[in-house]
């Protein structure tokens, strides 16, 4: 039987080739070969998603029938249970049989609501967990004097560059232009010294001109 897979990464660092080779494994076992893929690197704490939009409205149009595979059950949704049931719902409806690669349970059979229900409110208890983890470390490495996210690929050299020019009036896309750096690292460069300062001395306000630059 022809069949479809989808497939759903979180961040843009990952890739789908350990889901598609389950899920091709999967579909073999069953007789069924997979000929049409939605693929996608987006988180699965909302349904509004660009791959999952055109799967769900290819189910509504009667174009994807048969079987649809996925990973597991969490890469279809880990907003809840009511998004859940209302995806199944929606392919049951239409037609269309919803087959995990790794969950170990047939998602049709008798007492799948309940398994269903569940594991949905675990996917979603884990990503909110995982938030709350996230936000934990966030604020200890900052109580420490640390700083969070990416190390800055700028210099002290280059911030004392961008305040000079920005106080000689130069905009953010000039600057950007000048020290070849994004105009956003500028912005977040002059940002970052309006509230504490700069080696060459407290950053004015930025005028309408450096605006239009941050906004082009």
């Amino acid at each position: 039987m022809m069949a479809t897979g989808y497939l759903r990464v979180s961040s843009r660092a990952q890739d789908h080739a350990t889901q598609r080779s389950a899920i091709e494994r999967a579909a073999a076992a069953r007789g069924d070969t997979i000929t049409n893929w939605y693929a996608e690197k987006k988180s699965g704490k909302t349904l509004a998603r660009p791959e999952l939009d055109r799967l769900r409205t290819d189910v509504r149009g009667g174009r994807l029938q048969g079987r649809l595979y996925v990973f597991k059950l969490d890469r279809l949704t880990r907003s809840g249970i009511r998004d859940t049931f209302e995806v199944i719902e929606e392919l049951k409806d239409h037609g269309v049989e919803l087959v995990s690669a790794a969950d170990g349970f047939d998602l049709s059979g008798p007492v799948a609501e309940v398994i269903l229900a569940v594991m949905a409110w675990a996917a979603k208890m884990e990503l909110v967990t995982r938030g709350e983890r996230v936000a934990a470390a966030r604020d200890r490495i900052e109580a420490a004097g640390g700083q969070w996210g990416r190390p800055s690929r700028l210099t002290r050299d280059d911030r004392s560059k961008i305040v000079a020019l920005h106080t000689e009036g130069r905009s953010i896309r000039a600057i950007a232009v000048a020290l070849k750096i994004p105009r956003a690292t500028v912005g977040r460069a002059l940002a970052a010294s309006r509230k504490g300062g700069s080696p060459t001395g407290p950053l004015a306000p930025l005028d309408e001109r450096c605006q239009q630059g941050a906004a082009g």
